[in-house]
């Protein structure tokens, strides 16, 4: 293990009869910007804070710089940590609660100075040094906060839903300053959210937690490409993907309620076929049967909602289109960007090959 790297061996963390975390086990490559992803309550806040040493491990062993810090303090793990809230002194300066830190780990003056220049130059803050958190925007308090991480020259950085406070606009422009910042420094991140878009746009790795436990780990094209259950279908991607339960046909599986032609393979009892809005086509030849109920227009495009039987699914379309309610249409997508899913399970399953429609 390289000197940067995270491990978690078998990591659990149990209250009473509730796992918050149970059995995890993943490495953090050095200089890498990894995602704990997934919904309120799934554990990825509770793992971040025992990497950081503020909650105690129930089970497993947690490695960090190739040193087991299971039993270690906070202060002995050689990490910063940003978190949800912005966590600044109100009655002390920029400067003053960027150095804070320093001060108490007894840093030479000269030495504070110098790394507080430096830093407050690289997030934009040279010109607020005076001023006290209640004379900042949202966006200024955040780099504040990212700056008293930095400053402690810390190679990792541990971060917990840093930017949910800040409106949509300024969320964009912080995963930017963010992302530029850990490239820039050579940091290893660990940053939570439940943000699939934070995920998708800021990270090298993402680690999708459901109830404690890992669900699917990998890159943000594996993620949104081959989904390992319905419930990472559903969790990556916006809108999510669409989930159709299959019954037995003719030629092969046939979508619940529809026209009863093959979409895919062999039996369809029990499971389901899942497609991303983007994937599908809007025809008016070919294609499986469909009515449509209704059009959301966004501007760059318009999502579209069809039926087939009792089923609903979104469509994305390019640009503006207007629809009448009930108005038939046939739907189209290809093999390879159509998935199959056990119901029950919810697990993808490999070697059933979906059948190009509408194509």
């Amino acid at each position: 293990m390289t000197t940067d790297e995270i491990a978690l061996d078998c990591v659990s963390k149990h209250w009473g009869g509730t796992r918050a975390v149970d059995d995890i086990s993943f490495e953090v490559p050095p200089h890498r910007f990894v995602v704990l992803l997934g919904p309120s309550g799934c554990g990825k806040s509770t793992t971040l804070r025992l990497i950081a040493g503020l909650e105690e491990v129930t089970a497993g062993r947690i490695l960090v710089h190739g040193a087991d810090v299971t039993a270690l303090p906070p202060s002995s793990r050689r990490l910063s940590m940003v978190f949800q809230s912005y966590a600044l002194f109100p009655h002390l300066s920029v400067a003053e609660n960027i150095v804070f830190g320093l001060k108490v780990r007894r840093v030479d003056p000269a030495a504070r100075r110098e790394r507080l220049s430096r830093v407050a130059a690289l997030v934009g803050l040279s010109d607020l040094l005076e001023r006290k958190p209640a004379q900042l925007s949202g966006g200024q308090r955040q780099r504040v906060a990212l700056a008293r991480a930095i400053i402690a020259e810390h190679p990792i950085c541990l971060m917990d839903e840093p930017l949910s406070n800040l409106d949509a606009r300024l969320r964009h422009d912080m995963r930017i300053e963010i992302h530029s910042l850990q490239r820039r420094l050579g940091m290893t991140v660990v940053y939570v959210t439940h943000d699939q878009v934070e995920a998708m746009s800021m990270a090298d790795r993402i680690i999708l937690m459901r109830d404690g436990r890992i669900e699917q780990e990998g890159n943000p094209e594996e993620l949104y490409s081959r989904p390992v259950s319905t419930f990472a279908a559903e969790f990556i991607g916006t809108p999510p993907m669409n989930l159709l339960e299959l019954v037995d046909g003719a030629g092969g599986a046939a979508i619940a309620g529809g026209d009863g032609r093959a979409v895919v393979q062999g039996g369809g009892a029990g499971l389901k076929l899942g497609v991303r809005p983007e994937d599908i086509r809007l025809s008016d030849t070919g294609g499986v049967p469909a009515r449509l109920v209704n059009a959301e227009y966004l501007g760059a495009d318009t999502i579209v909602t069809a039926q087939i039987g009792s089923q609903s699914l979104l469509v994305r379309a390019a640009g503006r289109m207007r629809v009448a309610e009930g108005q038939a249409v046939r739907l189209g997508w290809r093999s390879p960007d159509a998935h199959v899913f056990e119901t029950q399970s919810g697990r993808r399953i490999e070697g059933r090959e979906a059948l190009t429609t509408g194509f």
